[in-house]
């Protein structure tokens, strides 16, 4: 057994992807058990993610109420980066922003529950697609800053959809034919060749890159069984769960009697038996 405040799963990319459950300063192999038993414990514990206080209610996935009003990575522009504020000077930790927003980002194609863009940092490919579940994707534009990857995304999602429906993501894999993937990411350059151009000429034509044949990442789950019907399990409303471990996609833990996002009780201290 080991007791500890879990954290988002990590992941390798391999075939099949390789998961590790973070407990505490433990990191749990979970791969290994997948057709076996797993217990989860809450102890009734809870810790902020980001500065360890004891609370009764997390937010955010993890933070406790002050961490969420302060810190630059809680504020509306990480899900809204077309708002970011960073040159208006208001940002709240400058030098996050200049860590974290400042960079290289790519916006993508990725099919989830069906085709979807998407924006991620350049150091969280292909974090970032294995953590939203996505089975192939492929970069369209780099450019310069998280803002600028906000207003690409704006400007592509008026012809695909920017979410991920994780109820459908998870009953199934949605794979389509990677010459079809690559017809829709020309389809959808053309739909949206205007508003991208204005773009370019407003932010710079160098800082907007648009990638020229590149590959397809294939994504490939440690899944036996996919659950039929979807029922969505919850440490503080059932804080033992128990059951046969049939896969891993995204944050979840695809269980016989349930899933669990692991993502959204970071802090949360746990037991954790397999």
């Amino acid at each position: 057994m080991s007791q500890g405040n879990i954290r988002k799963m990590t992941a390798e990319l391999q075939m099949p992807v390789q998961y590790a459950l973070p407990v505490g300063s433990d990191s749990l192999p979970v791969n290994p058990h997948l057709g076996g038993n797993i217990t989860l414990t809450h102890t009734g514990k809870i810790n902020c993610i980001a500065c360890n206080r004891l609370i009764k209610k997390s937010y955010n996935q993890g933070y406790c109420f002050p961490c969420v009003q302060k810190l630059a990575e809680c504020d509306i522009c990480i899900v809204r980066p077309e708002r970011c504020h960073f040159d208006q000077g208001t940002c709240r930790e400058p030098d996050w922003g200049v860590k974290h927003c400042m960079q290289p980002h790519y916006v993508y194609l990725a099919v989830s529950s069906g085709i979807k863009v998407g924006i991620t940092r350049h150091t969280q490919i292909p974090t970032r697609w294995i953590d939203q579940g996505a089975t192939q994707a492929i970069p369209i534009f780099k450019v310069q800053t998280r803002l600028q990857s906000g207003l690409i995304e704006i400007a592509l999602s008026e012809h695909v959809s920017d979410k991920t429906n994780w109820r459908k993501m998870l009953q199934a894999n949605h794979d389509i034919p990677a010459d079809e993937l690559r017809a829709k990411k020309d389809a959808l350059l053309s739909l949206a060749a205007t508003r991208v151009n204005e773009l370019r000429q407003q932010l710079g034509e160098d800082n907007i890159e648009l990638l020229i044949d590149q590959d397809i990442t294939n994504i490939n789950y440690p899944v036996q069984a996919f659950p039929e019907k979807i029922s969505s399990l919850n440490f503080d409303k059932t804080p033992e769960i128990s059951g046969t471990l049939l896969g891993i996609k995204g944050q979840y833990l695809i269980l016989d009697c349930g899933v669990l996002n692991i993502r959204k009780f970071a802090g949360y201290e746990i037991d954790v038996v397999f």
